[in-house]
Formats: structure tokens, sequence, C-alpha cells
């Protein structure tokens, strides 16, 4: 139930409980206080009213002078109750209507520490002393002194003052309660702002953002963490819209191609021979379309950050070779020098690494011109092993750079290939693959060399 309760109404209740106990521990306090005074009023008369006994006593000459003259001492004073009893079990002195209590009295101490004796009768409290005194006119016996003082007079103000400070503590109460309901009311507004706000946010409105400025130190730290979040989701919202526009456009082209091919075939009766090579042209596109779709599929299982699906150690240096002698031809092809240098073991997938070297290889292949150079070096760095792929050949716009690991992205059209079958995804999977090794892709270019390299960091390595 609490748990369905507002932040508000939390606060609020809160507040309540937390004043309900400050006020009650303070009228606790003072009714102790009262109390513990009251009785170091009584037991100041009562010590008053026995060195008035004993003064009597040790100056009488006979019983009757005895009751004289404490009758005209002690008759005058409300409330006090006097018992005097010799050893022998005569009384000397009683008060009209008093008898000392049979059964075991209370003690209560003063706040000096000396004890006095209570004891309840219906709703009247009594305070008393006992003690024993000698009588001048009769020294061989004991006299035992019970005096007690009504407690009545200060019972009822005690009573009064209980049902005052419970009124007092009710209304504070609920006084600070509807008080502290503003203050809680008050404080979360910029919290309700930020909701406020948060609600404007539509994937069409990413660019709302919270009021840092505008709330306390204590949110401005959440505002700053859900601005950031808001960052990274109008970026990621971003490249999804221009993925799902350049994936479109991808598809469109073979597609329209099939359609438009078919149909014009369709249209009038034709020799096996042009029905074969239709076929064959549609196979290649539909072949297109098939690796763009797998290119995608391990795209999106990279990006996932999926585990390895194979983890080994293995020669990077063996694997370029062997990637090398692959594209020899092409090489040789269009006078190309292809070169290697360097070693370091790589821990991770093999095939990934495989097919991440081979995407920037054929794209130094694609974009080196003839007589140029390509060149894979593997370095160790301290921490990385970094593998680079270096080609000769016109720089690309450093405005460019960043974007090249981007999907579908493309660079300009001084470097575009129309007779390349890629899709423009090889370089995005490059990085993805980098990225689930732990690792990073940068690509630099100037001094008419461009080059792409791949970090994997040696943590990764040593791993398994």
């Amino acid at each position: 139930m609490f748990r369905s309760l507002s932040l508000t109404s939390r606060l609020t209740i809160f507040f309540t409980l937390v004043a309900a106990a400050v006020v009650m521990g303070l009228g606790w306090l003072l009714m102790s206080a009262a109390d513990r005074h009251f009785l170091d009023l009584d037991r100041v008369a009562l010590t008053d009213k026995r060195q008035l006994i004993e003064g009597i006593l040790s100056d009488v000459n006979s019983a009757e002078d005895a009751r004289r003259r404490l009758g005209e001492s002690l008759n005058h004073h409300h409330g006090l109750l006097t018992f005097i009893r010799s050893s022998s079990g005569k009384t000397l002195y009683q008060s009209d209507g008093f008898n000392p209590p049979e059964k075991s009295l209370q003690h209560a101490h003063t706040k000096d520490g000396q004890e006095l004796k209570t004891w309840r009768d219906k709703t009247t409290e009594f305070h008393a002393v006992e003690f024993q005194a000698k009588a001048k006119y009769v020294q061989d016996e004991d006299f035992v002194i019970f005096l007690a003082i009504d407690a009545e007079h200060h019972q009822e103000f005690m009573n009064e003052l209980e049902r005052n400070l419970a009124m007092y503590a009710v209304l504070a109460t609920v006084v600070s309660g509807f008080l502290g309901w503003i203050a809680a009311h008050q404080g979360l507004a910029p919290l309700r702002a930020m909701k406020a706000r948060a609600a404007e946010v539509t994937g069409q409105q990413l660019q709302e953002r919270m009021p840092e400025e505008a709330v306390p130190i204590e949110m401005a730290d959440l505002a700053r963490e859900l601005n950031q979040m808001l960052d990274r989701l109008q970026n990621d919202f971003q490249r999804l819209s221009e993925f799902s526009s350049d994936l479109a456009h991808e598809l469109r082209t073979p597609i329209s191609n099939l359609l438009t091919q078919t149909q014009v075939t369709l249209s009038t009766k034709r020799d096996v021979t042009t029905y074969r090579d239709v076929l064959a042209s549609n196979a290649e596109e539909l072949q297109r379309l098939g690796r763009i779709v797998s290119d995608m599929l391990f795209l999106a299982k990279t990006e996932r950050s999926v585990e390895l699906p194979h983890k080994e150690k293995f020669s990077a240096t063996t694997e370029i070779l062997s990637l090398c002698e692959f594209y020899e031809a092409l090489a040789e092809e269009k006078h190309i020098s292809l070169s290697t240098h360097g070693d370091r073991e790589i821990l991770g997938d093999r095939l990934m690494f495989r097919r991440a070297i081979s995407n920037l290889l054929s794209n130094a292949l694609r974009h080196t011109p003839e007589g140029g150079v390509v060149t894979v070096s593997v370095v160790d760095m301290g921490s990385i092993t970094e593998v680079r792929v270096e080609n000769t050949g016109s720089e690309i716009d450093p405005q460019v750079l960043p974007r090249l690991f981007d999907r579908f992205f493309r660079a300009d059209p001084a470097r575009s290939h129309p007779e390349s079958d890629g899709a423009g995804l090889g370089l995005a999977i490059t990085k993805a693959i980098a990225e689930v090794h732990g690792g990073t892709a940068t690509v630099t270019s100037n001094h008419g060399r461009t080059r792409f390299s791949l970090q994997f960091p040696h943590l990764m390595n040593d791993v398994g």
C-alpha cells in the first residue's frame, strides 16, 4: 500500500510522523519535569512540617500539651495529614479520618535523590514521609510519625497540562503535516517540470532537454544524465532513420530492375535464349539482394555485442597472407604492390577477423590507382595490437572521414565505383567486428595515403 503512494504523500506522512514524535517527546519531557517539580515541592513542605513536629515534641511536657500544640500548628495547613503513634501502640495525634495505608506503598524520587512514599486513594494521590522522634515528656518511648500531603491540586494541574499538551500535540501534528505537504509539493515542483518536459519528448521532438539550470543541485545530475540519454537516443534515432532510408533505397533499385526486366520480358513472346539471359540477370540481382540481407543480419548481430561464436588464438599475419594471396591476382591486374609487415597473435574469431581485413583489402585495392602500393602491417602498440591497411591514392575529405564507417554511406563521387557490387556495408561491418572484439576502428588520410586501423586490446587477447 505504501508503495502505491505518491512521493508527496510519502514525504507528508514522514514529516507528520516526525513532527508527532518530536511534539510527543517534548510533552513527555515537560510532564516528567513538572511531576518531579511537584514532588520536590511536596518534599520541601513535608520536611518543614517534620522539623516543626520534631521541635514541638522536643519541647512539650505532656501528651495533652503535645496534642494541643500539634493541632494548633498543623490543622490550618490544607491537605496535610498526620498520624503519630508511640512504640507502645498508643496514638498521640491523628488528623481527622486519616489512617496510614496498610498496603505497601510506592516510592518516588525527587530531583535531589530523596525518596517519598506515594499511594493513590481513588483519584487522589498522596505523598508522605515516615520518621521517628522522641518526646520530651517520655524519653523511653519512640514515636513513629507518618506525615502525608494531599497532591490533588498538583494532580489537577498535571491533568490540565496533559489535556492541553494533547490538544497542542494534535494541532501541531496536523499543522506540521499540512506544512510538510506544502514543502514536499513545492520541493518536488522541479521534478514535475522535468516530467512535463519528458512528456513532450516524442519521436518527432527529440530535441527537448531537461532544464539543468532551473532545478536544484540534487536533481541537476539527474537532468544531465537524462539529457545525455536523450542525446544518445536522438543520435541513434537519426542513424536508424537514415539507415531505414538507405536500406529502402538500396533494396528499391534491384527490385525495380527485377520487376522492370520481368515485365518487359513477359510483354511479348521471346526465345529460350532470351529467357535464359533474363533469368541469369535476375539471379545476379537476387544474389546481390541476398548479400545485402546477409550483411544486414551479420551487422545487426555484431552491433548487439553478442558473444564471439568462436574464440581462438591465431596468427594475424598468417590470416593476412592468406587474404593477400587471394587478392594477389587483382593487385597484379592493377599493377599494385601488395605487402605485409609484422606479426602478433590475436584472440578472437578467426572468420570475423578475416572478413574485417578482407573488407579493408578490397576497399584499398578498389581505391588505389594503378602502380600504387597497399601495405598491411601488424604493430604491437603496448596494450593493443593494431592492424593497419594503408594504400596510396587521392586523399579523402576530412569532413567525410568520420562517416566512412556509417552504414550505406558512400564517399564523394570521385571515389565512387559504379562497377562495384558493394552495398556500402563493408566498413560498417569492419568497425562492428573490431568493437565486438573490444577494439576500435579508425581512419586517416593525408600526404597521399589513406590508412584504416583496427585496434585489438591485449586484455581481450589474454581472455581464455
